[in-house]
């Protein structure tokens, strides 16, 4: 833990990871609230010890939030570690070509992405929320089985290494749009891929001793808290209340976006 961080900046980070760990759960896209909390409270330490905390932190509260959906929602496992396995992949490609891609190129296309995808989603009501034996009925064929492990993984997974910012939500709306699952399910699965690429990340900042372990540890706990918390939330409600909160992750991801490219 860095020896200068104040009371009232670790209770605020604090805060934030418990946010964070529900909304992961839900739906995808705590990282934008998590990420930039350790970057404005800690702001003299370098970027990469916060990509590192930040992603011992995530790890957590998305395995604790895998977990919960394991046990209450069925989940093809086999499926969704082998669309991990394409995402981590993914990520590593990604993250190799990054130093060569303008930020500034890409925020426009993904928020002309993402207000399509909200216009989609509510203008399609019914967009998710196919029950799980209605999903079962549905022939998972090897056409689809290949494109949920080459595009899903691999290409989200690439999106994720080269820019990040909303991956768990991109994981959700296309293993619900590839995988006709409904959106819990959906967000089942997608927290196992996370567990995936997140494990991978870690081991690698760790390796470059880029994790202070301690803020990382305390932090964990409230993200554990909330992803618990967000995944019984979801699991209750059903895929109406996961829809709404999507749309406000969307919505919320597109100004950040927008916030960065022109402010």
């Amino acid at each position: 833990m860095p020896p200068d961080i104040s009371l009232t900046t670790l209770v605020l980070l604090c805060l934030a990871a418990l946010a964070a760990g529900w909304i992961d759960a839900v739906v995808g896209g705590g990282g934008l609230l998590q990420l930039p909390a350790l970057l404005l409270g800690l702001p003299h330490v370098p970027a990469a010890q916060i990509l590192g905390t930040n992603k011992a932190v995530s790890i957590v509260g998305t395995s604790g939030a895998a977990l919960t959906y394991l046990r209450r929602t069925p989940v093809k496992v086999g499926m969704a570690v082998r669309i991990g396995l394409a995402a981590l992949a993914g990520s590593m490609g990604g993250a190799f070509f990054a130093a060569g891609i303008s930020s500034e190129v890409l925020r426009p296309v993904i928020m002309i992405v993402l207000l399509g995808v909200a216009a989609f989603v509510m203008l399609r009501p019914s967009f998710g929320s196919r029950t799980a034996d209605e999903a079962d009925r549905l022939p998972l064929t090897r056409a689809r089985i290949v494109t949920a492990i080459v595009v899903v993984g691999g290409g989200i997974g690439f999106y994720d290494g080269l820019f990040g910012p909303g991956t768990g939500t991109f994981l959700v709306l296309a293993l619900t749009a590839v995988l006709h699952l409904d959106l819990v399910t959906a967000s089942a699965t997608s927290k196992i891929v996370n567990a995936c690429t997140n494990l991978g990340a870690l081991a690698m900042f760790a390796y470059q001793g880029h994790v202070m372990w301690l803020l990382a540890a305390v932090m964990a706990v409230f993200n554990l808290a909330g992803g618990l918390l967000g995944a019984r939330m979801a699991l209750r409600k059903g895929s109406e209340f996961v829809r709404g909160v999507l749309l406000v992750v969307v919505f919320s991801l597109v100004a950040k976006l927008a916030f960065d490219q022109w402010v």
